[in-house]
């Protein structure tokens, strides 16, 4: 009787005698009866390659969406650098009209100690607080350079800007509104004398002019 016809019937009646059998029929459990005995994992296998390819999606998935957040991240934060670089670098006052000096008006008075100009805002410009502006006022060969600051009353240490609709105080210029600047200054200006002003707001670059006073001082007078 044929090993692999013994080796069923004895795994039918005693399966205890199965391995028994298979070794005594050596070429015959590398045949075709071993070969439908041992398990089939390929199902299994392909299986783990499915599992495998979702994992690798998965984690491709993750690090695609952390590159292209930070790369977000980073966009955004130049963009605000160029746009706060700009902001700083381009001013947002300008001068309007002329700037006018002015004196006591007493006879033999030949110098300037009141300054007067208009200001507006750049077109686009946001808001500006000018209580929070500083002007600095020199001449040349003088070894003062004065701060001013805002307040309610125009000195040699301060100004004041006046709404040049109704005259009333302005301490912040938005819109199409125009502002009226006043000042003093100390030393007085002579005929022929230079003026250098520089405005500071507190966003947005400076706005520097020199202005020439004329060789006949009057009451009042445009600065050239």
């Amino acid at each position: 009787m044929p090993c692999s016809i013994r080796i069923f019937i004895y795994t039918i009646k005693s399966p205890n005698h199965l391995w028994h059998w298979l070794r005594q029929c050596p070429h015959e459990s590398d045949g075709e009866i071993m070969r439908h005995i041992k398990s089939d994992d390929s199902g299994f296998t392909g299986l783990e390659a499915a599992i495998v390819l979702i994992a690798f999606v998965v984690v491709a998935a993750v690090f695609s969406y952390v590159v292209l957040g930070a790369g977000f991240f980073t966009t955004q934060k130049s963009q605000e650098t160029v746009y706060k670089g700009v902001e700083q670098a381009t001013s947002n006052i300008q001068m309007i009209g002329q700037v006018y000096g002015t004196n006591s008006g007493g006879g033999t008075d030949t110098t300037i100690k009141g300054i007067q100009f208009n200001l507006g805002l750049a077109p686009g410009a946001p808001s500006i607080d000018l209580s929070k502006m500083i002007i600095v006022v020199s001449q040349p060969g003088a070894a003062a350079i004065n701060q001013l600051t805002y307040s309610s009353v125009a000195s040699s240490t301060s100004f004041n800007v006046t709404d040049s609709s109704d005259n009333t105080l302005l301490p912040t210029l938005s819109g199409q509104k125009q502002g009226t600047v006043h000042f003093n200054v100390n030393p007085a200006v002579r005929k022929n004398g230079q003026l250098n002003v520089e405005l500071r707001p507190a966003v947005g670059a400076a706005l520097p002019f020199t202005r020439t006073a004329p060789a006949t001082i009057q009451v009042s007078q445009i600065l050239y």
